[in-house]
């Protein structure tokens, strides 16, 4: 929006001041955080000044008009001239969540998935989080990078965000970008790296249909977090940035899994170091009270960690990954790191719930804290819900169960068991006797018959679901699993890492985790 200087033939009116908060963290500012001065429209006011007129002060914002030396002044007022801000404009927007990448910190769950595919929460998938912020935000120019494992990502976006059956979009659009080979030596290459992701579909970008896309959205497919990404929008307008890069303060258990950054006074990034060790993770600590966090956090939470969501000018992101930065293939290791040195490269506090779902630890962690009470993070909320695939299952049901701290999805059928700090999934089926304690059943994509369980009983194999008088502690259980009778699964012996797929689980952290479609027979111990 232009600015202008607006006169008015009111008398004594006062200067118009903007209300909006441009404090440098922008709107996501909570609680203590403290926001610095950047209300320049109020301060080009403070220094208007006034002249005399027939040896007389005037009135500030007043101009007089003598017209004979006995006729009483006529005033004219003016409005002081506001610099406005652009507001941000989700429609000029375009998100890229990035999904392609192998996920081998979270196999055997990426075994035959994406890692955006994989189930969390009971009911959702963890591609559902970004969507559902870009859909919440008004964000409706979506596109998904895919390259492992896509064909469930696939299915479950086309079943989820369909134009024409799921989520209206209205003149938005949902894309899947998947990896490709073209023509030339440089493009028989896979995606080399989240950048080159980008690069190689740079040519969309220049497209007559995204002519107006005056910024780009880069979002990760495996994080947990509730962001409304305007005001992320409205940080990058308002600080004329060319890149801004979402972040969180981190404590030293966990720095040194992500990228790191300093900052001056005026919230532009000085240094960026993606995933340092050692000395070099010491160099990157810094006064986070800059964050405006009080002196007792700043200790406990040293350093500033990117969230892994940036957002570019478009013409600034074309530029590095073409001329600039021809062979980058990575944003947090090379892209960002590099533009600090040249670029007004901002950050964004994120001063919320987010958590990054790349280690079966995290996930298991991330996905049992949804049933504490209160929870760090919940997915119910009537004004910013999460979207999912619709399945229209029935109501679940519950028979003499004891159920404390957990959550139940849908469809499922629960007789006299116990249930505990734990989360079972759609159409799951536990038996009599079954006792759940800090457990993660991901449930089924389909149902058996009655008496189809009864067929595969009385030849005494098993079917999906939990067996009678099983009891599973400290467990994640894929889809479609078929746990026997008498089966205890407790890892006893806290073995912290074992490779079993011959016998339907492996151990990672300490955590068992039941292979999908995997089948555990009666009376085993694991």
């Amino acid at each position: 929006m232009d600015s202008c200087c607006a006169a008015a033939l009111k008398a004594n009116a006062n200067p118009a001041v903007s209300n909006r908060n441009t404090g440098f963290w922008g709107g996501s500012v909570k609680g203590s955080l403290k926001s610095g001065d950047l209300n320049f429209g109020s301060r080009v006011w403070k220094n208007l000044r006034t002249e005399k007129i027939n040896k007389n002060v005037t009135k500030p914002g007043v101009a007089y008009s003598i017209l004979t030396s006995d006729t009483n002044k006529e005033t004219v007022t003016f409005q002081a001239p506001m610099f406005e801000t652009p507001q941000a404009d989700p429609k000029n927007v375009a998100a890229i969540i990035l999904g392609g990448g192998a996920g081998t910190r979270l196999f055997p769950l990426t075994n035959r998935r994406a890692k955006p595919a994989v189930p969390i929460g009971g009911n959702y998938r963890l591609i559902d989080i970004p969507m559902s912020n870009c859909i919440n935000s008004g964000f409706n120019k979506i596109f998904i990078m895919t390259q492992f494992n896509s064909f469930s990502l696939n299915r479950h976006l086309a079943r989820s965000y369909n134009l024409g059956n799921g989520v209206n979009f209205g003149d938005g659009f949902v894309e899947v970008l998947a990896a490709t080979q073209t023509p030339g030596e440089a493009g028989k290459k896979w995606f080399q790296g989240t950048a080159d992701a980008v690069r190689q579909f740079i040519w969309v970008f220049e497209d007559a249909k995204n002519k107006n896309v005056e910024n780009v959205l880069i979002l990760s497919g495996d994080h947990l977090y509730r962001m409304d990404y305007t005001e992320f929008l409205q940080k990058h307008i308002d600080t004329k940035a060319d890149i801004t890069v979402s972040c969180v303060p981190m404590d030293d258990s966990r720095a040194s899994d992500y990228g790191l950054m300093k900052i001056d006074r005026s919230g532009q990034i000085i240094q960026f170091a993606e995933k340092p060790k050692g000395p070099d993770l010491k160099g990157m600590q810094c006064d986070t009270t800059l964050l405006g966090l009080s002196m007792p956090d700043a200790v406990k939470f040293p350093y500033i960690a990117s969230m892994g969501v940036y957002l570019f000018r478009t013409d600034v992101l074309l530029n590095l990954l073409r001329s600039s930065y021809p062979l980058s293939n990575d944003f947090g290791s090379e892209i960002i790191p590099a533009s600090v040195k040249d670029h007004n490269v901002q950050a964004f506090l994120f001063n919320d719930y987010w958590e990054d779902i790349g280690t079966i630890k995290s996930f298991f962690d991330a996905n049992l804290s949804l049933t504490e009470q209160p929870a760090k993070f919940e997915f119910y909320d009537p004004k910013t819900p999460f979207y999912t695939s619709a399945r229209f299952l029935p109501p679940t049901k519950v028979d003499r169960c004891k159920i404390v701290d957990a959550i139940i999805s849908h469809g499922c059928f629960l007789r006299e068991c116990s249930v505990q700090h734990s989360i079972v999934g759609v159409r799951s089926r536990l038996e009599s006797g079954v006792e759940f304690q800090d457990t993660m059943m991901m449930g089924a994509d389909y149902y058996q018959t009655e008496s189809e369980i009864a067929s595969l009983l009385a030849e005494g194999k098993v079917p999906i679901g939990v067996g009678q008088n099983t009891k599973i502690k400290n467990c994640i259980i894929d889809k479609n699993a078929k746990i026997g009778k008498n089966v205890i699964i407790a890892n006893a012996e806290g073995v912290q890492e074992a490779d079993r797929p011959n016998e339907g689980f492996y151990i990672r952290s300490g955590i068992t985790v039941i292979l999908k479609n995997a089948t555990i027979n009666d009376g085993t111990v694991i």
